[in-house]
């Protein structure tokens, strides 16, 4: 049976996902925050008939995120999937700056950070597994990072931190794809769905415009199927991201910068 790992998986769509892929015959491990959500996840999914395990970390600390990796690669050293599905949304209306246990600024560290740590870790297994699939889930909203202030300490505004994490993302995909070319390791990003109905997006006041039913459907083909690598989908459907995303001057200096977080080091020293 494949494997997948999903990541933010008690509640909203990666919820739905985890459902879905494990009545489709999948083990499903799913990552969540809090352990009784999570415990009580893995106890549904198991009343399914499937196979599942649940694996704990808060991925506002790199060190958690680290330890998962090794924990999720001790138990299941081959890996088919990985979705990286958690995020943090823009946040309330007005909300001030947020940092994560690492001291980075919360959107960049959760939506970006996170996912560069984990499928790093995660990387053996998936070659192990090898074909095998990674989803990065992104977003439309994209806004090009400010490489001298990439922790967005000057004129904070919660959308535009959700918006340049996501835009990293997209771009690190497709740098990661280039690298991973050959390897049987496919990588891609997707805009799932606009305004699912999600608690990130009640928490932002905005009235949902579509379900997570929605928005699983590009998951799950990306996570099903072989759908290419490197590449941007809207949905279901092959798209383009923001077009600094696909800059290879843009890739060099997103690495560079993420390096030096990942260090721990001030990304413009």
């Amino acid at each position: 049976m494949p494997t997948v790992l999903i990541t933010g998986a008690t509640s909203g769509l990666g919820r739905y996902v985890a459902f879905e892929l494990v009545r489709s015959g999948y083990v499903v491990l799913a990552h969540g925050r809090d352990g009784a959500r999570t415990r009580q996840l893995v106890s549904e999914l198991l009343a399914e008939g499937g196979e599942a395990n649940g694996f704990v970390a808060d991925l506002g600390s790199l060190a958690q995120v680290r330890a998962l990796g090794a924990e999720v690669v001790a138990a299941y050293p081959r890996l088919d999937v990985l979705v990286n599905n958690a995020g943090v949304g823009g946040g309330s209306h007005g909300a001030g700056r947020e940092e994560s246990i690492d001291g980075h600024e919360l959107r960049l560290a959760v939506n970006y950070l996170a996912p560069v740590a984990l499928t790093r870790a995660l990387l053996p297994a998936l070659r192990a597994g090898a074909p095998s699939r990674i989803v990065n889930v992104g977003s439309a909203g994209q806004e090009p990072l400010d490489f001298d202030d990439p922790e967005l300490t000057r004129g904070y505004s919660g959308v535009s931190a959700y918006c340049r994490s996501k835009f990293a993302l997209a771009a690190h995909t497709f740098a990661l794809g280039e690298q991973l070319a050959g390897s049987g390791v496919s990588v891609n990003v997707l805009h799932p769905a606009t305004y699912m109905d999600t608690a990130m997006v009640r928490e932002a006041g905005v009235s949902p415009w579509s379900s997570v039913a929605d928005g699983a459907r590009g998951v799950l083909a990306l996570a099903t199927t072989e759908l290419g690598t490197g590449e941007y989908f809207d949905g279901t459907s092959p798209s383009r991201a923001h077009e600094e995303a696909y800059d290879r001057e843009v890739w060099k200096r997103l690495e560079a910068t993420t390096e030096r977080l990942l260090e721990g080091r001030n990304p413009t020293g």
